[in-house]
């Protein structure tokens, strides 16, 4: 199958990340590294932000709840890769760059 970026024109063929980044999604969603192997920097970055801020909070009772989200966020879109065929994960994740879910 033939990939066509937003523009129209035909993609080269890719390798798909989708294994790899669903894994780490799953193991090590929180610190980001899943976005970092898909080249979104930014987004690894908030989520790896996220968690050392909710981690600095526990002593408050809001730092409790907080040190899940990104860890959720990780899981979710660990599963979501996994569950995507390989055309229509390099299509959304690699070609369109679509950051989160």
């Amino acid at each position: 199958m033939e990939i066509i970026d937003e523009n129209g024109k035909p993609v080269p063929k890719q390798e798909s990340k989708r294994i790899l980044a669903g894994i780490l999604g799953i193991i090590l969603g929180g610190f980001g590294v899943h976005k970092f192997v898909l080249g979104y920097t930014k987004e690894g970055l908030i989520l790896l932000g996220a968690t050392f801020i909710s981690m600095a909070l526990m002593c408050l009772v809001i730092g409790a709840f907080l040190i899940y989200v990104p860890w959720l966020i990780g899981l979710i879109e660990g599963i979501i890769y996994l569950t995507k065929s390989d055309e229509e994960f390099i299509e959304t994740y690699q070609v369109n760059h679509k950051s989160w879910f």
